[in-house]
């Protein structure tokens, strides 16, 4: 039973380590400067602020940089011109998450893409949970985002502070459904950790059959690990 409670308990928490606060309609109400211009994407700006000398990485009341609005608001064009100026493409806001993340979470492949090229880290440690951004998509079975962050290097088998992997996050907090087998697929076949169990000693596989997860469950057990 107490593991039980433990296991709906880490539920509760990882499903909050998603819940990013992108600008309310009141801070945007507020923007000025680079963060106005990094919401609308008036990239002529940016590039005008950031000759005169505008602090490229100023924080608005939830720590946000112009690049992280420019994340929340989907503006490749912006967060360009943002990365060619100077701005910290690393930099973390007050729920410690980057630009990456953001996008990763937004289910936004090309933006996932865009932050990599432009020097994003893929081993970013993010989240009050010690996470990455490919534990957070893993998590919400963003499987092309998965493949993208696979591709740029993400680390594989990082362990966030409730001791788990993407691999476990993907079977744990999924739904078993196409998604999220697409992603346990790509994870694995890119080399992921199988044996790396939660910190109840539960392997991947013992909670994908646990779930009922059939097709996962085949998908781990046939590499072999």
């Amino acid at each position: 039973m107490i593991r039980v409670i433990l296991v709906f308990l880490g539920l509760l928490l990882a499903n909050g380590a998603h819940a990013q606060t992108p600008p309310s309609a009141a801070q945007i109400a507020e923007y000025s400067g680079l963060h106005l211009a990094a919401h609308q994407g008036n990239t002529a700006e940016i590039l005008r602020l950031a000759t005169e000398g505008a602090d490229l990485n100023a924080r608005d009341g939830s720590g946000r940089t112009p690049a992280h609005v420019a994340a929340f608001a989907s503006n490749d064009d912006a967060l360009r011109a943002l990365a060619k100026a100077g701005a910290d493409m690393n930099a973390l806001e007050n729920r410690v998450y980057d630009v990456l993340t953001i996008a990763a979470v937004a289910n936004d492949p090309d933006m996932v893409s865009l932050a990599l090229e432009l020097g994003n880290r893929p081993d970013l440690v993010t989240s009050v949970y010690d996470g990455t951004a490919l534990i957070a998509a893993a998590h919400l079975g963003h499987a092309e985002v998965v493949r993208r962050l696979i591709a740029g290097g993400a680390p594989l088998d990082h362990v966030n502070n409730l001791t788990w992997t993407a691999l476990i996050e993907a079977v744990v907090l999924g739904d078993g459904g196409p998604d999220h087998i697409a992603t346990v697929s790509a994870l694995v076949e890119a080399g992921a950790n199988s044996n790396i169990p939660d910190r109840d000693g539960v392997t991947p596989l013992a909670h994908a059959k646990a779930r009922g997860y059939g097709e996962i469950a085949e998908i781990i057990q046939a590499a072999g690990q």
